[in-house]
């Protein structure tokens, strides 16, 4: 039902890369789809989403996702969504016990972050929109601000797309070129003329690397070549189907 990393495995804190294995949805959905923007019936993402918040143990509504908009923005947490709050962002960190946080994804990359000494953590929503803008940089600093320190915090990258299965057109090249010259080493040729392989995994763990994180790990799981345990949004766009489920990626203070 989901994958631990080695490097999450601390005192007070527990986490979990949810796959799509151990629900109750069904079809395209099937089976554990907690997306609530998916047109699955609410009902049984609900059940879902209760599912995972069981595992640890808290009550669904200390469960809390982000409305994920592939933005560069954090919202600190410290207790249940209230009915008027913003929740338009794609990180959240908090430094309170008995809160679940987590993101959703089907392709982009969660990142689950904890500073141990500090007890704060965060979960990141990092597609390549959310990494050029930020969402990484500011997930930390977001952490800092809770008391963390960053040469203490570990950051690890969970099921994502793998460079294998990220073909990319020239325009999107050279977005990134025009950005940063230096990007161009997360790219290769394509067996198509002028399309690119684009290695979002990478991209997104130099990202971490550059903030002189304690460290900085990469589980390597291919969310678009693992249809058994694995939504892809990108699998789903290939075969032109209506619609596609969503994982989630969730790290708790005990």
């Amino acid at each position: 039902m989901k994958l631990e990393a080695d490097d999450l495995k601390l005192d007070g804190i527990s986490h979990g890369f949810f796959t799509r294995e151990g629900g109750v949805s069904s079809g395209l959905y099937g089976s554990l789809n907690i997306g609530l923007g998916s047109d699955d019936d609410r009902d049984l993402v609900l059940e879902n989403r209760s599912r995972v918040a069981s595992t640890f143990g808290v009550d669904p509504i200390r469960l809390l996702s982000p409305y994920q908009i592939h933005s560069p923005d954090v919202i600190m947490v410290s207790g249940p969504w209230s009915e008027d709050a913003n929740r338009k962002a794609d990180a959240l960190v908090t430094g309170s016990e008995g809160l679940a946080i987590g993101v959703a994804t089907a392709d982009c990359g969660p990142v689950l972050f904890a500073d141990p000494g500090a007890k704060v953590v965060g979960a990141a929503h990092s597609g390549w929109k959310g990494a050029v803008t930020g969402i990484l940089e500011n997930t930390v600093t977001a952490m800092e601000d809770l008391g963390a320190k960053r040469e203490r915090i570990i950051a690890v990258l969970g099921p994502s797309i793998s460079a294998k299965a990220y073909e990319v057109g020239p325009e999107f090249h050279a977005r990134f070129n025009e950005t940063d010259p230096a990007n161009n080493q997360y790219f290769t040729a394509s067996e198509k003329a002028r399309h690119f392989m684009f290695d979002l995994p990478a991209f997104i763990t130099g990202r971490l690397r550059a903030l002189n994180l304690a460290k900085v790990t990469d589980l390597a799981v291919c969310t678009y070549r693992d249809e058994a345990r694995f939504f892809s949004y990108r699998r789903t766009t290939h075969r032109r189907e209506p619609d596609y489920g969503r994982q989630i990626s969730v790290i708790a203070l005990k």
